[in-house]
């Protein structure tokens, strides 16, 4: 493995391997910015080590998040999303849909919750003015023992993480490294588990763990258990298009961006299309996958950043829109069909 004075990426290809070791220097920051402005461009997507999250707290995160996907139905129905109330949900939604394409639903459950999620109601209520998951109040299962501990303690290294990423993002763009901070001072964030639960039986026809999908924020942070693939991004080159594995690299992280990101970048980077398959047929194992979506404040603009601004871009209809609408719109899309 290089070191990080003398390379930033350890492993080249669509999907490179970015050693973050070395982010404690200005060297090493300016060597790392640049590797990760080289994937943003490119694929969109990067795998991280040296990230400096302890094992144990990974580990824990995992065994905590499992115990609880294992519960009777009716022990995980106690915390169920409802009206006003994040938590789970045994109907993972759609994924497809928030980009106009029409599947049978995913097969996976889910358990989310959010930064937001412990402000009193009436700040709660201030976040926006329409429906959006940020909006709900956290709501913790009493077993496994230690649960909401576990996801308080995960959710806060998951920010700093994040937003020490997005001060390189910023150096990447030739940007001051603050450039963000007023963007992300009052953040939406969530951290959401994926089950992929054992399949019993055949999926339908186009029916998948995770339907291709973009995210649709600014940055996305994902662990997903060493030695259990599945993850597919699209590379498209020309008229061709190719769905290329991303490997669960052992004690690493991976990064992509989402269309806020290329909307402010005028497109300079790329949200990319990512799927996750289903097991082949008589494999009945199940998968935990633990993305943190690091999400602007909910009256952030979305219009492209002045410094980066094209007059070539050709960009979604969002004029006068803040990423809070961005997101809850492709929000309700996803949940738009029930089971």
């Amino acid at each position: 493995m290089g070191r990080i004075r003398e390379t930033a990426a350890v492993v080249d290809g669509f999907v490179p391997v970015i050693d973050l070791s070395g982010r404690g220097s200005a060297h090493g920051r300016g060597l790392i910015a640049d590797a990760i402005g080289k994937a943003c461009a490119s694929s969109g997507f990067f795998t991280i080590v040296g990230h400096g999250v302890p094992r144990e707290l990974i580990d824990r995160m995992h065994a905590t998040t499992n115990a609880f996907f294992a519960l009777p139905d009716a022990e995980k129905d106690l915390v169920a999303n409802r009206p006003g109330v994040a938590g789970f949900r045994r109907f993972g939604g759609v994924s497809a849909l928030s980009l106009g394409q029409e599947t049978p639903p995913d097969l996976c459950e889910v358990f989310a919750s959010h930064v937001t999620g412990e402000l009193s109601e009436e700040e709660r209520d201030c976040l926006g003015d329409y429906w959006a998951p940020w909006k709900m109040a956290n709501i913790w299962p009493g077993a496994p023992a230690g649960f909401q501990d576990t996801w308080h303690e995960y959710m806060s290294v998951m920010t700093e993480l994040s937003s020490d990423i997005m001060r390189l993002f910023a150096g990447a763009l030739g940007l001051a490294e603050d450039f963000w901070d007023d963007r992300f001072d009052r953040h939406t964030s969530a951290l959401i588990a994926n089950y992929y639960y054992p399949q019993l039986q055949p999926p339908l026809p186009g029916q998948l763990r995770r339907g291709a999908h973009t995210d649709w924020g600014s940055l996305t942070v994902l662990h997903q258990e060493d030695g259990l693939g599945g993850l597919q991004v699209l590379q498209a080159a020309g008229d061709t298009a190719e769905w290329r594995d991303v490997p669960a690299v052992p004690g690493s992280f991976v990064v992509n961006i989402g269309d806020l990101m290329a909307l402010w970048t005028s497109g300079r980077w790329v949200s990319t299309m990512h799927r996750v398959l289903n097991p082949e047929r008589g494999n009945r194992s199940s998968r935990l996958s633990i993305p943190f979506f690091h999400q602007p404040n909910h009256d952030a603009p979305v219009e492209p950043i002045a410094a980066l601004a094209t007059d070539d871009y050709e960009r979604p209809p969002t004029d006068g829109m803040t990423s809070g609408e961005w997101i809850s719109t492709k929000m309700v899309k996803t949940f738009s069909t029930e089971p």
